[in-house]
This record gives structure tokens, sequence and C-alpha cells, in this order.
């Protein structure tokens, strides 16, 4: 479809809430995305495109056509479209690992007998799960660790069908069972009541579990079972060494979420901190690609329905850093799912705002940790060739700048940067030969003349060309530079490096003229300025070394019979014009002949005297 054709399909749809799918030329669904009102939504994307970010823009021109899913309110609305993201994985969502990654505990509640067992996910089987949660040595050992501190059983026997049959197992003699498959062991009773409680764990509240025990027991002692007494509080002791050591916290929701969000330039980021009576039982750490432009309460209101809508324990709070869209129909919804109010909030201060920080803290690291420098690098350098249209990514750049004394030692600089670092190895200098005053555009063209014949001529010191040229200076430098490479068939992308009025690093501007901005891209902006310092720095230190030497030597210049040879062996001999002057004539006449030495002694004592 045209996108006059688009524009008029989405004008026709009715204000009803509703998912809207986006695709491509091939059909494959590249969007998925949901909306109170399904035309004011959809036709906004076929509208004045100017007003969209960089991701909208990239998404709407791979749009072949698009379909419309009617509901009848904005929860179906919600909940179909988290379905729809998970079916079809589409290119242009924020996307969190798919839930087969992440494993369940099943507890199948229609035996008789229920046990805790791994599962891939969670199926509509009547079983209860609890999860997801990080990984499936973990879940093993959240079933092991409660299991143990409640001493039921792990092994494989059936039960009521193998109890009496066997001799209990090691577990029940080094106390981690109470040996249900004994005849005169604990009942079916007390084994559901343990399984009761061993829910309440994996549901995250095994503090307000410690404390009902905590009150059993001492009913237990006011009668004197002090033998049941005794086996409720090494209970109890279990459960809370279980809650410290902290075993049953992947996945599992406690009473407050307090999520922290980090946008990198590379990857994004969401942590979970799991709360429970203040204490912090555990965390979860999320990382996915970061999608361009992609404003931090857009990523929180993508990543929230996906995380919640598949879990069976919700919390009674969950802490957001910033508001996000339809904030009040997800607390709706979840409350709805959870059987208990749950409540988003967005605190300002006080205690709760600690807790956003550091989840915030959580998500930063945990992205910067696994993000590499080279995708950092790569991720720059994919700007800068959207912001200034580049053919090829620029993996080598080039830059040049001038330096001079009032015209005086004109050299220029040559750096190099590969993958967003300085190759010092391809790094050159020039003196420039055609002028005696200032005029650093022919300066310029000079030097660019000399580099770019070199190439033409095969020199493998001068391969291969740029990907791009960074000149130092602005409108008039990338002119000079675009017309010389012109003028010998050469054609490489050309910018100026453009600096304000207190010489740091603004824009930069094409040979034509147009400046192109940097400072709303601080990986982008640090780059450019790191090129133009460098390249000024090497210029500057050729410049004072070609200076400093130009000054030494003059002294030398004039004196009969030494010629540029004499001039470097004396230098080499003495290191300085001062300890040359200072010399007697011995020391000279042991390094020259005769008359030279007395052409040198005499042309500094002479002066001297």
């Amino acid at each position: 479809m045209t996108k006059e054709e688009l524009r008029e399909k989405a004008n026709d749809l009715p204000l009803l809430p509703g998912v809207y799918l986006m695709m491509d030329k091939t059909g494959k669904v590249i969007y998925v995305g949901k909306a109170k009102k399904l035309k004011n939504r959809v036709s906004q994307y076929f509208q004045d495109t100017a007003s969209h970010n960089e991701k909208t823009r990239a998404m709407v021109s791979q749009v072949d056509h698009f379909d419309t899913i009617f509901v009848s309110s904005e929860f179906e609305a919600l909940i179909l479209e988290n379905s729809l993201i998970k079916r079809h994985q589409p290119r242009y969502n924020i996307l969190l690992k798919d839930d087969k990654g992440y494993p369940f505990i099943r507890l199948d509640t229609g035996a008789s007998y229920p046990r805790f067992t791994l599962a891939g996910k969670a199926e509509e089987d009547g079983a209860r799960y609890f999860g997801p949660f990080g990984g499936r040595r973990e879940t093993r050992l959240a079933i092991e660790a409660v299991c143990g501190a409640l001493k039921l059983p792990t092994c494989s026997r059936q039960f009521p069908r193998d109890i009496g049959k066997e001799r209990p197992c090691l577990n029940h003699h080094i106390g981690r069972c109470d040996g249900f498959c004994l005849p005169g062991g604990p009942d079916q009773t007390e084994y559901r009541r343990r399984i009761r409680q061993a829910e309440r764990i994996f549901s995250g509240h095994y503090r307000q579990l410690t404390a009902e025990l905590q009150v059993e027991m001492e009913e237990a002692a006011e009668e004197l079972n002090f033998e049941k007494a005794a086996a409720l509080r090494d209970r109890i002791r279990a459960i809370s060494v279980l809650g410290k050591q902290q075993q049953v916290i992947a996945g599992v929701c406690a009473d407050t979420d307090v999520w922290g969000v980090y946008v990198g330039q590379v990857r994004s980021g969401c942590a979970v901190l799991h709360i429970e009576d203040g204490n912090l039982l555990g965390r979860e750490v999320e990382v996915f690609p970061t999608a361009a432009d992609e404003a931090l309460p857009a990523v929180l209101a993508a990543v929230l329905q996906q995380y919640y809508l598949e879990r069976g324990a919700l919390p009674s709070e969950i802490l957001l850093p910033e508001p996000v869209e339809d904030m009040e129909t997800l607390a709706a919804l979840l409350t709805g799912r959870a059987g208990h109010r749950v409540t988003l909030r967005v605190p300002q201060r006080g205690e709760r705002a600690e807790l956003l920080r550091m989840a915030g803290r959580n998500a930063r690291e945990e992205v910067e940790r696994i993000t590499s420098d080279a995708e950092r690098v790569n991720k720059t350098l994919e700007q800068l060739q959207q912001l200034a249209s580049l053919p090829v990514l620029p993996r080598r750049m080039e830059s040049y700048d001038i330096s001079h004394t009032a015209g005086q030692d004109m050299v220029a600089s040559m750096v190099v940067f590969a993958d967003g670092k300085p190759l010092k190895r391809d790094y050159r200098r020039f003196q420039v030969k055609s002028l005696d005053h200032a005029d650093d555009l022919r300066a310029l063209q000079e030097v660019l003349q000399r580099r770019m014949q070199r190439y033409l001529d095969g020199d493998e010191h001068f391969s291969p060309l740029p990907d791009l040229l960074l000149m130092d200076g602005g409108h008039l430098q990338a002119q000079a530079t675009q017309q010389q490479l012109e003028s010998m068939g050469i054609h490489v992308p050309i910018l100026g490096m453009v600096k304000d009025d207190r010489h740091r690093t603004r824009a930069l501007v094409t040979p034509e003229g147009r400046e192109l901005g940097i400072q709303q891209s601080p990986p982008l902006f640090a780059l450019v300025g790191r090129v133009q310092e460098e390249v000024h720095r090497f210029a500057i230190t050729y410049h004072h070394e070609k200076h400093s030497r130009s000054a030494m030597t003059s002294r030398l210049d004039g004196i009969p019979g030494i010629g540029d040879v004499r001039k470097k062996a004396l230098l080499k001999h003495f290191k300085s014009v001062k300890a040359i002057s200072e010399a007697e004539l011995v020391q000279l006449e042991a390094l020259l002949p005769k008359a030279a030495a007395r052409a040198v002694y005499d042309h500094f004592h002479e002066k001297n005297t």
C-alpha cells in the first residue's frame, strides 16, 4: 500500500479500543501496539513524520500494510497486545526474553500428595505455578531449600503407594525429611499443611509464615507438648535461615517491587528489587537492545506489562521511577488478577525514592557491565553515519589541522581514528613548502594534494582512503578540502569541526555550510571533540619542535665551511648551540677541520667581544 492508502485506511478506523499490527512487504509483523481510540493512534503514524522520533520513522518506512483487532475494553487491549508481542516478537517492540528461557515451579494441586516440580512454562492445566525463576539450577535449588526447611520429601517415591514398602532414604536419616514413607510417619493432612506453607514461601511471604509458626510453637509449649514445640522451633529456624540466605528470590514477588530503568546507548535494562517488610529479598535484571530515541517512560511501559501479565504471584505495591501510559488501567488489571489491591506509585522523596535510586543504579551497572566498548563505538559511528547521511559506517576517519607562527614554520598534522580510537601508526606530519605567509586554506590544499597523490601513486603508507574527512575549522576548510579532492577525482565525505567562542567543539558543518548538531548525542559529541583535540595537539607539538629547531640552528647559519652535515655533527656532539658557543678551539678541532673549527670559534667569540 502507498502512504496515501495507509493514511486513508487509518482515517476510516473507528474510535474504539483495540490492537494494531504493522506489517512489512513480506507480511511479517514488525510492530504491535494498543490504543484507546484506534483511529487517533494509527493515523498519527501516517501524518507529518517530522514529529516522529528516529525509531518511529524507521518503522513507518517499512510498513506495507496494517491490521487491527477491536476489543471491548482497555483491559482486553492490554492483554491482547502482550500476547501478540510474545507470539510475533516484532522487531520494533521492546522485547523481554521469551518465557521459554525462564523455568517455573509447578505444584499439581489435584494429587493426593502434590509435589513441587520444575516446568518449562506455565500451562492451563489446573496446577499452580510459581515464577518464572532466573534459571533451571536456581529453580532446583529453590525446591530443595524449601522442602528441606519444611522436611518434605524430595525422593522419587510415590505416595500413598510406597508408604511402608521400603526403608526410609538418606534424607530421613540426615534430618532433611520427616519420613512420610514410614507407616507411623506424618499423615496426609500434615503433608498437605506443609505443602501450603511451602506455597506461601514461594509466594514471597516467609516472614508471615514464620510469625504464625511462632504462635503455634508457643501454644505447643504451653500445652507441655515439648516435642512438637521443638520441631516447630527447628522449622522456624530453617525458614529464617532460608530467608537470610535469600535462596528463594529469583522471580518471586514480595510485598513491594521497586523498578529501576536505564536507557543506554547500545542496550537498556531494568532492575526489579523485591522488598518485604522493609527487607530486600532479591533482585532481577533484564537487559535488551536499546530502541532508537526511546524515552524511559516508553521503555518502562513496554516491560511492565510483559513482566507482570505472565506471573502468578503479584506484589501489593509497585514503585516506578516515572509515570507511564495507562498506569491506572494496568493497576486495575493487576488487581483483578492478583485477588488483592495492587498499587502503582511514583514516589518523589523519602525511603521509597531512595529505593528507586538503588534500583536505577542496579539497572545501569548491569547494562554497562555487559556492553562492550566496541558496541558503544559502533552505535556512535552509526549515529554519525545517520546524521551526515554517509554512504558507509565511518570506521576510518582522517582529520587535518594547520599550525604556524605568523606564517613561519608552517606545518600540518594528519591523525587517523579507526573504530573510534586513535591509530597512531598512521599519523603523518607535513611541512608546508609552497607558502611563506599565513594562508590556512591554501596550506590545507597543498597538504591534501600531497597526501592524495601518494595514495594515487600506490604508496601503501597512505592507503586506504578514509570513510570520512574531518577538518579542524568550519565551512571554509570543508569547502577548500572538497575543491582539492574534486580536482583530483577523489570522492570522500567531508565535514568541518566547528568550535564556539571558547574554542570548544560545537557542531559539524558540511562543505555547503549546513550545520549538523551533535550536542544531543553525548557519545558523538565526545568523539568529535576527541578527534579535534588530538589533531590540534599533534599539529601544535610538531610546530613547536620545528620552531625550536629553527631557533637553535639559525645561530649556526652563515658560518664559512659549516653546512647541514657539519651542523648536525656539532649538535649531535655538543647537544646544544650554547655548548658549541662555549667550546674551546681544541674541542672544535677534534670534531672539524682546523679552518672550519676556527670559523666556528671566531663566529661566537667575535660576537661576544
